[in-house]
């Protein structure tokens, strides 16, 4: 029995090397294996939750797609799909909403993270800013998990509270209803990347500091020339682990780029010369990929097309499972 792996990537901001490096790369990679199963998808019901802007929601969407399309996801080894086109996902999340403890969601981080940021203002209202989608999303994120009974689902540390909080929702429901939901476990691969962003910290669109992953060859260049370094002068040696540049390097480099890039900055690399080095790396990397991005920006049917498909696979799955657990619950038909 093959084991079902499952990823989705929020549709919010522009696609940008830590996306590629921490969550699409090791995905094409998985997708390619002949032991698993995987399911891809767009998580654009959870982007409004963040965002509430119908523009930049639905330019997100397209870029994100073309991103794995580009960078060589077959849309034929993985089922790759929107999370607003399964509309059975909204409907498990109110059957698993209906059996989740209201304890459950108020441990959650990111509730939690807001509540505090308010306090510490002291804020006479400790749930200002905070609406319904930011409370229960992990039910939605469970909803996505269980859906298509995946065992394995691969997570930043950050994230495995949200696949405990699944394994427990989906617990409850096998607890009331019988044994239908199987049990994810989280899959956390501590040789994947984590990029820091131009200013060291974790590259992320909350933080403002990423590198898109197909902006133009000079546009790319300006931005690596910003990247965050110290004052070590040309000469010093230099430690490669931990960071910036050499750990975005590592990330798009074969093992032999890497070693030398390693031996660089052991024999004191000036960082205008990392940087560069950096550069011409990335940019030849990305062109082919950044050519075809453009491409399939220009052909919006094509990926609609390709979604569509996805949708449609994921459906005779998803359809069929609902109908049994509303079975489960009481909402058979009467004939």
């Amino acid at each position: 029995m093959k084991k079902v792996y499952l990823t989705g990537i929020t549709t919010t901001g522009t696609p940008h090397l830590g996306n590629y490096a921490g969550a699409i790369k090791p995905a094409i990679e998985a997708s390619k294996r002949a032991d698993t199963e995987n399911y891809y998808f767009l998580a654009d019901l959870h982007a409004l939750i963040k965002s509430q802007e119908p523009a930049s929601v639905a330019q997100s969407r397209i870029e994100i797609a073309a991103a794995w399309l580009a960078l060589g996801l077959d849309a034929d080894k993985a089922v790759f799909y929107r999370q607003s086109d399964i509309p059975e996902i909204p409907a498990l999340t109110w059957l698993l909403t209906c059996v989740t403890a209201k304890g459950l969601m108020n441990r959650a981080h990111a509730y939690k993270a807001v509540v505090q940021a308010n306090e510490q203002a002291e804020d006479q209202d400790p749930d200002r800013g905070i609406n319904m989608g930011l409370y229960s999303y992990p039910v939605l994120m469970a909803a996505d998990i269980l859906m298509f009974k995946a065992h394995v689902i691969p997570v930043g540390r950050d994230q495995i509270q949200h696949i405990e909080m699944a394994r427990d929702i989906a617990q409850r429901f096998n607890h009331h209803y019988g044994e239908h939901f199987v049990l994810p476990e989280a899959q956390v691969d501590d040789s994947a990347a984590v990029l820091a962003g131009l200013d060291g910290r974790k590259m992320s669109k909350s933080y403002n500091n990423t590198i898109p992953l197909f902006v133009p060859e000079k546009q790319l260049r300006k931005l690596i020339m910003r990247i965050k370094t110290n004052s070590q002068e040309p000469g010093e040696p230099k430690e490669p682990d931990g960071n910036t540049l050499f750990e975005i390097f590592r990330a798009f480099a074969t093992p032999e780029q890497t070693a030398e890039y390693r031996r660089e900055f052991e024999q004191g690399i000036a960082w205008g010369t990392a940087k560069q080095t950096l550069f011409e790396l990335l940019n030849s990397v990305l062109s082919e990929p950044r050519e075809r991005y453009l491409e399939l920006l220009e052909e919006p049917a094509k990926i609609e097309s390709i979604l569509q498909q996805g949708a449609e696979r994921a459906r005779e799955q998803s359809s069929v499972f609902l109908a049994q657990l509303y079975k489960s619950v009481g909402l058979s038909s009467f004939s």
